[in-house]
């Protein structure tokens, strides 16, 4: 509320510039502002001469600045500006060494990483396909295991090969 009735107390004729607007205000005096905000700035300076005196500040400011003497590069400036370059330049040059350098090294543990990656495979591979497994032979003794207990009870094999003579189990007799 205390606001409000503060900026009701204010004409348009006292409106400041925004912090924005006086950011841009030395691109609007070198006509570097896009339309819009030429126009806002222009519109704010036609209507407010708190705004119009602080263009005028600013542009006696530049004014100021032209009266300064003007400082003069050293004799030296052009051989330390080029040695500056060179020695930028090496700095370069090393920068390149260290990301070669970088390069090589990750190349290397690529490699490794692969070589390890194959050997595992290759250790894999040979224990599971030459290596025999455990569990074929209970596969295929299954039949035989569960029938064990009846196999026990016939005693010997004597009696395996009378049964395998008799003419009831035999497979020479004729149907």
């Amino acid at each position: 509320m205390g606001v409000s009735f503060a900026m009701s107390r204010i004409g348009p004729d006292q409106l400041r510039l925004t912090t924005a607007e006086r950011g841009n205000l030395v691109a609007y005096l070198d006509g570097e502002l896009n339309e819009a905000e030429a126009q806002a700035i222009a519109t704010k300076l036609t209507q407010s001469a708190t705004a119009r005196r602080e263009i005028e500040i600013l542009g006696k400011t530049w004014e100021l600045l032209d009266h300064l003497p003007r400082p003069l590069a050293p004799e030296d400036f052009t051989e330390r500006t080029l040695n500056n370059v060179r020695v930028d330049s090496q700095r370069g040059d090393r920068f390149q060494s260290v990301i070669a350098l970088g390069a090589l090294k990750t190349g290397r543990a690529a490699f490794w990483a692969a070589a390890c990656v194959l050997a595992f495979g290759a250790a894999f591979a040979a224990t599971r396909w030459g290596w025999p497994d455990p569990s074929s032979r209970l596969i295929r003794d299954l039949p035989l295991a569960e029938h064990l207990e009846e196999y026990r009870e016939v005693g010997d094999f004597e009696f395996l090969n009378q049964l395998a003579a008799s003419p009831e189990f035999s497979s020479d007799r004729d149907d």
